[in-house]
């Protein structure tokens, strides 16, 4: 993630003063919050950066403009990055977590600083860059650890309430086909002439469903921009933005791996364009590599590639929708509506 003055952006909305006093009061570090960074990268919340007694942490917390739901969603976060400890998962170590609103407005949470880098927003730095062969890793470190995740019993982590399995991917197709339905009260957007034919889409995700299989956690948006690697090979140093995370089927993040992978040519939907590509796993080797660390069925790997797309690019037209009601920044609407297209052209391919 990439790393902004402490006096800019968000000042306002981290008390350090205050922040300070709750953490004294839980013994956590001692003296002054230095070498404090607003941490950007592809998420909406707020991250601050920050050591106190020669320990790095890092504060989130929700974005200026909180949802209703912001402050359960922070809390949902920190318990399952606290059910992870010991779990062979990468992730953030979870020190804290605070429902009371009264100390920062909102609630929030205290991770470990992660050393690492993010491929997806930062670039490659110069070892990564000069070596084909860290980058290929770097893929199957990725399908590697969303297949380790997978295998995690939700129970023994405590998280057996976390999320509803049972008919979790026929909601999937559901859910979503309602959040596309609700943007036509968006005045000035197109629908869904704007869009590649969606209604096959859905129609194969339909017919071409899965049964369940057994529960499992999932991380909800697994991509390169959610991934920190090591700065010394290609291991992940952890997976971060767990706001999405659930207990349903876990080949739900394989999708999502293979639906926001970028093409051969290193272009990419989502995130920056790396470079260079040359030398990156392709996305059988992907599924492939997954196989090797999971018992799990991949037959019907591609539909869970086609979910991703359909889902990401719904996701990604609501921005769309609302910048043509004058709600968000045109040039940032037109350019995840192209991304929006290219996703669903993505999974048409797929289904042919």
């Amino acid at each position: 993630m990439a790393a902004a003055s402490a006096s800019a952006g968000h000042g306002s909305l981290v008390d350090t003063d205050r922040l300070r006093g709750w953490m004294d009061g839980r013994g956590i570090g001692h003296g002054e919050l230095t070498q404090r960074q607003w941490l950007t990268g592809g998420t909406q919340n707020v991250l601050l950066r920050f050591e106190r007694g020669g320990q790095g942490y890092v504060l989130r917390r929700p974005p200026p403009h909180p949802r209703p739901e912001s402050n359960a969603a922070m809390l949902r976060e920190a318990r399952v990055l606290g059910a992870l400890a010991g779990s062979g998962v990468p992730h953030p170590e979870l020190v804290a977590a605070c429902a009371d609103t009264e100390v920062l407005g909102t609630a929030f949470f205290l991770m470990r600083a992660v050393e690492g880098f993010n491929a997806g927003t930062s670039g490659l730095p110069a070892l990564h860059a000069s070596r084909p062969d860290i980058r290929r890793r770097m893929g199957m470190a990725m399908a590697q650890a969303a297949a380790t995740l997978g295998r995690l019993d939700p129970e023994a982590l405590g998280l057996q309430d976390f999320g509803r399995p049972q008919g979790f991917l026929t909601r999937q197709v559901q859910r979503w086909g309602r959040q596309l339905e609700s943007y036509t009260q968006h005045a000035g957007w197109p629908g869904l002439a704007g869009l590649p034919d969606i209604g096959p889409i859905a129609h194969w995700l339909r017919t071409h469903q899965p049964a369940d299989t057994a529960p499992g956690v999932l991380h909800g948006d697994f991509h390169l921009s959610n991934v920190m690697f090591r700065h010394d090979g290609a291991e992940l140093a952890a997976l971060v933005d767990w706001e999405m995370s659930t207990v349903g089927d876990p080949l739900v993040d394989l999708g999502t791996l293979l639906a926001t992978w970028p093409r051969p040519d290193g272009s990419h939907h989502i995130t920056n364009n790396i470079a260079p590509w040359d030398g990156f796993a392709a996305a059988h080797d992907l599924v492939e590599h997954y196989a090797c660390h999971s018992p799990r069925d991949l037959t019907a790997y591609r539909w869970y590639a086609v979910l991703a797309c359909y889902k990401l690019a719904i996701v990604l037209e609501g921005t769309h929708a609302r910048a043509r009601a004058g709600l968000a920044p045109a040039a940032t609407g037109e350019r995840l509506h192209k991304a929006a297209c290219g996703l669903l052209l993505r999974a048409t391919r797929w289904i042919e």
